[in-house]
């Protein structure tokens, strides 16, 4: 069987499966296999593959159209131009999630200070405090997650990207995880913001492959952005900043949350489809 036949034949099937762009899937996980460029497919259309090479794509076809998010599969993800190592205990980065990193690296290269402080509350796969650390080669990045199985994916992606000692990774619930005099130039946070009730809809890609607690943000899925609005400011120097990414709908009630608690809200920002997704804010200083 050729290259194309494989592509056609798999093609077909992750599209009946209710696999979305089914012709991609399929070319990254046979480029996968055969260790190659997935544009290098495009010259080896009329390629022979050997029926251990059949075998290994027909297996990976088959987790694709059991809803396996493809990163998983693949077992990496790119963020931000790196390259993240992902499984059941991270989030997968999404690429608004860039936007949120994109805007925390240009704050603190805009700082001054030699040495800008940024906080990476609740770092999951380690994406964004990589890419501080990476983008930002001054900064001094420190991240912190609840989960021990997140936290050692993500010092195993900071060492991947090279940037293992310039993060400090701490282990806890929250702030309370950090020196109680710890301050930041910034603070950036990604945290769950699923209510409850709706993650039962979601894709199962993400329903059945993320862990819960990270896309689980309680009842109406605020209680993260509560506890932001309530403990970040102690922990930020006198203009210091949080940037927070959150779900749709949510940007009204959490502007609210945080004015209520002192904060003023510099900016919202939309993602790439245009719906608000990242909000700026900074603590009222008398």
């Amino acid at each position: 069987m050729t290259v194309l036949d494989v592509i056609r034949r798999s093609t077909e099937f992750l599209g009946k499966k209710g696999v979305d762009s089914p012709r991609l899937q399929t070319e990254l996980l046979v480029a996968h296999v055969l260790r190659e460029p997935r544009l290098k497919l495009y010259l080896d259309f009329e390629r022979q593959l050997g029926e251990p090479d059949l075998e290994a794509v027909r297996e990976l076809v088959r987790r694709r159209a059991n809803h396996e998010p493809l990163q998983h599969i693949l077992g990496s993800a790119s963020f931000c131009g790196l390259e993240i190592q992902v499984n059941r205990h991270v989030l997968v980065p999404r690429p608004g999630t860039e936007l949120l990193a994109q805007r925390a690296w240009e704050f603190l290269r805009g700082l001054e200070s030699p040495g800008p402080a940024a906080l990476d509350f609740g770092t999951g796969s380690g994406c964004i405090a990589i890419a501080l650390a990476s983008n930002c080669p001054t900064a001094q990045v420190q991240a912190l997650d609840i989960s021990a199985p997140a936290l050692a994916v993500a010092r195993d992606n900071a060492a991947r990207n090279g940037v293992a000692d310039r993060i400090q990774f701490h282990g806890g619930d929250g702030f309370a995880a950090l020196p109680p005099d710890s301050a930041f130039d910034l603070i950036v946070a990604n945290p769950p913001y699923i209510p409850s009730n709706e993650i039962a809809a979601l894709t199962p890609e993400v329903r059945d492959h993320d862990p819960r607690p990270a896309l689980d943000g309680g009842a109406d899925g605020l209680d993260f952005f509560r506890r932001l609005a309530a403990e970040a400011a102690r922990h930020l120097v006198p203009a210091g900043q949080l940037l927070v990414e959150f779900g749709d709908g949510q940007s009204e009630r959490i502007g609210e949350m945080f004015v209520q608690h002192k904060w003023i809200v510099e900016s919202i920002q939309a993602d790439y489809s245009g719906r608000p997704r990242i909000m700026t804010v900074r603590p009222e200083r008398l």
